[in-house]
């Protein structure tokens, strides 16, 4: 009876560490005690509705790099630029370097190559990032601070240790695998049914064909596709954007571009409510001295969606429409 209560502890305890702490939680899942529970996409994970229950593609590989390009492409990104859906070998390229926004990253240019820096962004997350001019990747001459240093001792600890989504991470140590996904399924699959209720982290389209994230259609989230955007803004963030580009070409950049990934609901219900059309009037506006890849005109206008059904994030159709545009006008 012991040696049950102490097996009880021990395995809460793990589960317990698992929910604070990343590195726990990616040795059980690589252990296989806890599943990816995004495999079946972001929205489903979050409102478990089957009819949005959807498996992860894998999309075809580019096998495009070269060790004998002329270009270095360099990234500031988001989720959809990820290594697992993103990576050099979509480029023609001989040197690749992706940092994710908030997460700075040093680099070093080789002057002998053309040094293109590719500001990419989802609509929702575009006016945090660009509020202040950009400056998520600093360019270093030392070729011994190719990398910020990494934390170390108790700096590492309070990096690990995460308070705010303790919750989460243990719903996912508990709940991930198949089993749980019943339950949930039967439980969201009633609340919509029988009181027209959904998590409150997603919507779903008028027609009940799409799901979105709740933030791209709640109009009092300066995230929403439908959130008031003034004019005065626009020419802020334009300003901020021609602002990162002169800084980023002063530093031995040849160019900067910009792609702007429009939320799921601008492309797929754009008349939910009054669209703020803020990826349009960035890319068009007079003073923006700054190339832009346009992704917005050609998914708007695809035959079919260019999203997967269970996640925010594009099909491996939407992926290829993204990757020729930015090979197109970068010219790699």
């Amino acid at each position: 009876m012991r040696f049950l209560r102490y097996a009880v502890l021990v395995i809460a305890g793990i589960f317990w560490l698992c929910g604070l702490s990343a590195t726990v939680s990616h040795w059980l899942y690589e252990a296989g005690v806890i599943a990816d529970d995004y495999r079946y996409g972001d929205l489903y994970r979050l409102s478990a509705l089957p009819q949005f229950k959807q498996e992860q593609p894998t999309c075809t590989p580019s096998n495009r790099d070269s060790d004998t390009a002329s270009t270095h492409l360099y990234i500031i990104g988001d989720s959809f630029s990820e290594p697992q859906r993103i990576t050099k070998d979509d480029f023609r390229v001989s040197h690749y370097q992706r940092v994710h926004w908030y997460n700075k990253q040093r680099a070093q240019l080789d002057t002998s190559k053309r040094n293109v820096l590719l500001i990419e962004t989802i609509e929702r997350h575009f006016r945090d990032h660009v509020t202040q001019p950009v400056r998520e990747l600093v360019v270093d001459a030392d070729t011994n601070q190719s990398r910020l240093p990494p934390p170390t001792g108790w700096e590492r600890v309070k990096t690990d240790i995460h308070w705010s989504d303790v919750e989460q991470r243990l719903e996912t140590a508990l709940f991930s695998h198949q089993w749980a996904f019943w339950f949930k399924e039967l439980k969201a699959t009633l609340t919509l049914r029988w009181f027209d209720r959904s998590n409150e982290g997603v919507s779903l389209s008028r027609n009940r064909q799409h799901i979105f994230l709740n933030s791209d259609t709640d109009t009092s989230s300066v995230l929403s596709s439908y959130s008031p955007l003034t004019s005065a803004q626009v020419d802020a963030y334009v300003d901020s954007l021609n602002a990162t580009a002169d800084y980023y070409k002063q530093q031995g950049f040849d160019a900067v571009y910009l792609s702007i990934i429009p939320n799921k609901a601008s492309i797929l219900e754009p008349n939910r409510y009054a669209y703020n059309h803020l990826i349009e009037r960035i890319q068009q506006h007079p003073k923006l001295a700054v190339p832009t890849i346009d992704v917005y005109s050609p998914f708007s206008q695809a035959p079919a969606s260019p999203y997967l059904k269970s996640d925010t994030h594009w099909d491996c159709e939407g992926r290829a429409i993204w990757l020729r545009l930015v090979r197109e006008k970068i010219g790699i």
